[in-house]
């Protein structure tokens, strides 16, 4: 008979929970501080041009793509602590760098002041638009190596802190970090440029992760060995370490793993990587560009009222409609009987339609720039909706011992689409720009012509996405390993 539990448990792993959801949190304002400054505070100093930032965007994508790919490994290898301390000290590094960007290129140039840049023309202004163009990628490389760590060592810590039944529930608060980001960002990051610079938005930002380094520092141990978890709480904790798992966990160390170059035989695998590299890239594209977006088509400034309020409002809709995107596949399948994998692609099929909506976001623009938001927030939540489905997939095909491989691949086919269309979009965009009346789309010439072209390609890429996948594999198939 198992003792009587007579002490009231400890909730600590919740205040664990709390950390991971506030590293998240920094973590994706860290990535926006670029995108909500650049436009209106950072390229008039610079003489930046819309190719010079999608060359930034375009190459973060790649380096945080690549990171990706060993960035689980080195949390296994280092430890959740020591690990979790070392990726959030990288990118909140990388972050504040971005503040030195400027004094840097003076110092290289020979000019006495930073404010003497935004006053340079010609050879002059060519100049110092490319040096700070490599400073700024060298400052987003640490920074995207860095984060590539987030949530390796969040998913590890949760799997340590709370037993399988809770994990579902506590990787979502986590990972609703992002969302809150996503809102708190356009609400604060351009008010801090306005009142302090640019510089200090990276720097104010940037330091939150080593104030967050101080509580982890503080307040993470292994459950076992924390003062601050109690027996009754530790036993609900490894509440699942009985036989079953033990058994499950030879049948891991049993199972085989396909070899890595063997993965590319399978259609399987290309579905997933198609997948990925069809959409990401739209995903990172609205992330880069929406603030630019409003800036240049309807004057409304990072900083403005207006403008914070339709970043907050596109994010808004993205944050609640999303929500939803897990549940409908568990409707096809408890409800209609259909197995996982094809109730998946019927889920997948129909946010692939939402983004259909992008199509109209430049046209209805010229009656309102709410109209706009509203619509890249639909497109951005039926986003959110396909990767956790398209993340799933893998799960429905692939052996566990080869999970991990997978996404690892996944994840650099959605840094290379979206390196292509950042790259592509900065100057495609440029090039437009130039033409004025002699390029025209839609009834649209110039700039606004080559964003409608953008938002097309935005629009279809994930029915395209969607057909390739199903053509690739029709119906359900998971690999059975010899």
């Amino acid at each position: 008979m198992a003792p009587v539990q007579t002490t009231k448990m400890s909730n600590f792993r919740w205040v664990i929970c709390a950390l991971l959801f506030l590293a998240t949190t920094i973590n994706y304002m860290d990535r926006q501080v670029l995108s909500l400054t650049w436009k209106d505070f950072i390229a008039p100093e610079f003489h930046w041009t819309d190719g010079d930032y999608g060359t930034i965007t375009g190459y973060f994508s790649l380096f945080y793509a690549i990171a990706n790919l060993f960035a689980g490994k080195f949390i296994d290898w280092m430890g959740t602590k020591k690990g979790y301390l070392i990726a959030i000290f990288v990118w909140s590094l990388g972050a504040v760098l971005h503040a030195g960007c400027g004094w840097v290129a003076m110092t290289i140039e020979g000019y006495d002041s930073v404010a003497q840049l935004g006053q340079l023309t010609g050879d002059a202004a060519v100049a110092i638009a490319t040096i700070s163009v490599w400073l700024f990628l060298s400052c987003r490389l640490i920074l995207a190596v860095g984060e590539a760590g987030n949530f390796p060592a969040a998913i590890k810590a949760t799997a340590e802190y709370f037993p399988k039944k809770d994990r579902a529930f506590s990787t979502s608060i986590f990972n609703s970090g992002a969302s809150v980001g996503a809102l708190a960002a356009p609400a604060t990051i351009p008010l801090l440029a306005r009142a302090w610079g640019w510089e200090m938005a990276f720097i104010i930002i940037g330091c939150l992760g080593f104030v967050w380094m101080g509580l982890w520092m503080w307040l993470y141990e292994k459950p076992a060995k924390n003062k601050h978890v109690n027996q009754a709480e530790l036993n609900y904790i490894e509440q699942d370490n009985d036989l079953a798992e033990a058994q499950d966990r030879d049948n891991m160390k049993e199972e085989k793993a396909i070899p890595f170059f063997k993965c590319f035989t399978y259609k399987q695998t290309w579905a997933f990587l198609v997948g990925k590299f069809m959409t990401d890239g739209v995903w990172w594209f609205f992330l880069f560009w929406a603030p630019a977006y409003f800036s240049d088509q309807y004057g409304y400034t990072s900083d403005s009222a207006m403008g914070i309020a339709l970043i907050f409002t596109l994010y808004a809709i993205v944050t609640i409609l999303s929500i939803g995107g897990g549940y409908l596949p568990t409707y096809f399948v408890d409800k209609k009987g259909m197995n996982p994998y094809l109730g998946r692609m019927r889920a997948m099929f129909i946010f692939a339609c939402f983004p259909v909506l992008g199509l109209f976001a430049q046209p209805m623009g010229a009656y309102s720039a709410w109209w706009p938001a509203i619509l890249i927030g639909l497109l951005g939540a039926g986003h959110q909706a396909w990767s956790a489905n398209l993340f799933s997939t893998i799960g429905d095909m692939f052996p566990k011992s080869t999970i991990g491989t997978i996404v690892g691949l996944g994840t650099m086919a959605g840094g290379i689409g979206s390196m292509s269309i950042n790259l592509g979009s900065g100057k495609f965009f440029d090039w437009a720009a130039d033409q004025g009346g002699a390029f025209t789309f839609f009834g649209f010439e110039g700039k606004p012509a080559a964003y409608m072209v953008v938002f097309c390609i935005c629009a279809v890429a994930y029915l395209i996405g969607w057909c390739i996948m199903k053509a690739l594999v029709p119906k359900y198939k998971p690999i059975v390993l010899d």
